[in-house]
Formats: structure tokens, sequence, C-alpha cells
């Protein structure tokens, strides 16, 4: 079956714009026009993917995203009429995956949401599972747990996680990253920081170790029993 996609945003010209193109390539749409009905058609239809609009009324895309995360790892593209670089950093940092600002080419906005599928399906190409003290990465069932708890991350923070846990002690830059990521490097590194960040507070959390180290003005490494940020 197509997968499904959730389409949040209040402008019908928006949302009937990205429906159809969405459609037109072979995907499965719903869509909402405030936060509220956003969270309660992602709770109620478990889409594949969610294209979501920053500026919502009632409940922003902001607090939306943050509820949709502490509930499920569900693929997040933010769609923004803010090309401020600091806003785009905000989304990804409560979790969004990926951001696309308005106006937007209708063709980028599909291409966007099949690379990010690809990620979160099939993107980490696994060589088996990785372990390191409590914490087991299993690429084949797209699970982490630390000591049999089970961690919830986004389709980017586990793949951040797996390669940089699959080259242990290896500096990696963070153009490495980006193109690990996104294909191809980006300009745009603080994306990496900001998934990095929220990677740490999710490893802290389940173990008290945040495990991956900065090499200030190169990248990041890991290191099981780094505290370090």
């Amino acid at each position: 079956m197509p997968e499904l996609i959730l389409v949040v945003d209040d402008e019908p010209k928006v949302a009937r714009l990205a429906r159809d193109y969405l459609e037109k390539n072979g995907f499965r749409v719903i869509t909402a026009a405030d936060g509220q009905s956003a969270l309660a058609a992602a709770r109620r239809d478990k889409p594949d993917l969610i294209v979501l609009d920053l500026m919502l009324p009632q409940m922003d895309g902001r607090e939306v995203c943050r509820i949709l995360r502490r509930e499920s790892g569900v693929p997040i593209i933010m769609l923004t009429a803010l090309s401020e670089e600091i806003d785009q950093v905000t989304g990804l940092e409560i979790g969004a995956d990926d951001y696309i600002t308005k106006p937007f080419s209708p063709r980028a906005l599909v291409a966007r949401v099949r690379a990010l599928l690809r990620r979160a399906k099939g993107g980490v190409k696994p060589s088996g599972i990785l372990r390191a003290g409590g914490l087991e990465v299993d690429p084949d069932r797209y699970l982490v747990t630390f000591n049999g708890g089970p961690i919830k991350l986004t389709p980017n923070e586990f793949k951040l996680l797996y390669l940089l846990a699959s080259h242990a002690g290896q500096t990696l830059t963070r153009e490495q990253l980006l193109e690990d990521l996104h294909g191809a490097a980006s300009s745009m590194d603080r994306s990496v920081d900001s998934h990095i960040k929220n990677l740490r507070k999710k490893l802290e959390a389940a173990s008290g170790n945040s495990m991956i180290e900065t090499i200030y003005g190169i990248g990041y490494r890991f290191i099981e029993g780094s505290n370090k940020k």
C-alpha cells in the first residue's frame, strides 16, 4: 500500500497544492488545518510522514512537533514561510527531520518526502547489531535500547548514532555526517549540531552518558565513556 502523508497547513491553497502533487506521485494524503487536528490525525491514522507548517492556529507547528516527538519517531518535514536560519534550526532542534520554505516547488517537496522516507526505511545499510556497554543499536529492527529499555529516535538521529557508533573513537566531520544524512554536503552544518544535541539528550536520559564527544571545529566522535559536550 502507498505511504500515507499527513499535510498540515492552514492555507487551503498550499494544502491542496501539496496534496495534489503527492497524490500524483503515488502517495496517499490526508490534511489538517490546525495543530489539534494534526495531532488527532497523526494519532488516529499513523501516517508514514508528516509535512508540518510552522505557523498554525490554536497550536503552532513547534508545539505540535514537540508533542509528536514525545509519542513517536514519525519523519517530519517542517514547512515555513520564514527563511531565517534561526527558524530552520529551531525546527530541527525540536525534532523535525528536514525543512522546506515557502513558496516551495511541489517537485522539490515530493523529492524531499521521497528522500526522507528512504532514510527512514532503508537509509542505513547495516553490517550487524552494534553494542557499546548497555547500548544496543539494531538496524534490522530499527531499534535502539539501553539495558533493554527502548530509546525513541528520529530517522536522522538513528542514522547519526549508527554512523558514529560504527566508527567508535574516530572523529567524523560535520561534512561527512551531512553527506550521510542528505546525500550531499550542505552549507547548513548547524542542522547536524541540532540533531546531535537532541540525540545526546536522549542517550543521557536513558543511560546517564551522552556518549558523543564534540571535537571543536571539526565534528564529533562516539566514545562510550564520554560525558563531554
